[in-house]
């Protein structure tokens, strides 16, 4: 039979259409079979798709990773940091629910006049929530934990016991002339004045007149730090210290201790937010801690070698026994005064070239 011709060109002879029957009976493999219409649906999809080229030998296609959405990211690298935080300093983690501010932490402990002045903070200004903000006081330590007690050991007539239990009532002087909030807030300091040599005549004389008449000479912030009520009001809670204790054997075998603090009270006037600033004190005392056999003292005293004090931020003009903060339009009369760094400790108390009654103006607060 000869050739015929179909639609799509020439057809199989009719040989080779008879083979083909019989071998599609018989199940030849080569015999064409007619796809599937997954096959087909398959063949479709792959026409549709850009020609990715050869797969490799063996190669292995991943499976496409889901997209994840930005909290689970941001989720799941929180949750890394916190395990790196609690693994390296379980502390600070207990820091962190409680909402601490890691740039506050306290800096080590002061054991040593430091050789220059903190660096400088970026100028921002104070806030009732944040009263240290911009001031390198924001990284002190709070109240008494910022001064330094040094190891006692034996000196003079006292043994090391004795010079601990000596060192550590030398800065609970400190706490209650200082850091008391009823002394803050000018009441009168009795717990203070009860740790001072009551046979100490010329200081129980100037105590005498100071809460009484205050005076330039007997003025008791020489001694304590006060503020009216009526006028300047504490913001917070917290007094940032910073500062040590010192010691030595003084006359007669006495144990004299040297405490060289300064004092940040964030303050505002009263009743009100708008304006907060700091008065910044730093004070030196020298205490002697006298031999009984030697000295008239009462037991468990001590006398006042001497006493000094810088302030910033305290007010200017007549004493009235209050630190004055200068709000509002009273600024105005510190501005005539010498520069003072109040947070450089590395130059030693009341010696930094102010001429003698003349109102430090602070360069930071």
């Amino acid at each position: 039979m000869g050739a015929s011709t179909g639609p799509d060109g020439p057809s199989r002879s009719d040989e080779e259409w008879e083979r083909f029957l019989r071998e599609s009976v018989a199940g030849a493999a080569e015999a064409p079979k007619e796809p599937s219409a997954r096959a087909r649906e398959v063949a479709k999809r792959l026409r549709a798709e850009p020609d990715r080229g050869p797969e490799g030998w063996r190669s292995y296609t991943p499976a496409r990773p889901k997209r994840r959405t930005g909290w689970y990211t941001a989720g799941l690298l929180a949750s890394l940091v916190l395990l790196l935080v609690v693994a390296l300093a379980p502390g600070r983690a207990v820091d962190l629910f409680a909402g601490d501010d890691p740039d506050s932490a306290p800096l080590a402990a002061e054991t040593a006049r430091p050789t220059q002045a903190p660096p400088a903070e970026a100028a921002q200004r104070p806030t009732a929530d944040e009263p240290f903000r911009g001031s390198p006081a924001a990284n002190w330590a709070s109240g008494a934990a910022g001064i330094t007690v040094p190891e006692a050991g034996a000196v003079g007539w006292m043994s090391a016991t004795e010079v601990e239990r000596a060192l550590a009532r030398s800065r609970d002087f400190l706490v209650m002339s200082s850091l008391d909030r009823g002394v803050l807030r000018g009441e009168h300091p009795e717990k203070a004045i009860g740790l001072i040599n009551p046979h100490q005549e010329d200081v129980q004389d100037l105590l005498g007149t100071a809460f009484r008449t205050p005076g330039e000479e007997s003025d008791p912030l020489l001694l304590f730090s006060r503020f009216q009520p009526s006028r300047t009001r504490l913001v917070g809670d917290v007094v940032k210290t910073r500062g040590r204790l010192t010691y030595r054997e003084g006359e007669r075998g006495a144990l004299q201790v040297t405490a060289d603090v300064t004092f940040v009270y964030p303050v505002a006037p009263a009743g009100s937010d708008d304006e907060i600033m700091r008065t910044i004190v730093r004070r030196e005392l020298v205490l002697s801690w006298d031999d009984p056999d030697k000295v008239v003292t009462k037991p468990g005293t001590f006398s006042i070698v001497s006493y000094t004090y810088d302030v910033t931020n305290g007010g200017c003009g007549a004493s009235t026994g209050y630190f004055t903060p200068p709000f509002g339009t009273d600024s105005r009369a510190d501005e005539a005064g010498t520069e003072i760094d109040p947070y450089d400790r590395s130059t030693p108390v009341g010696r930094r070239g102010s001429a003698e009654g003349e109102c430090g103006k602070a360069t930071r607060s």
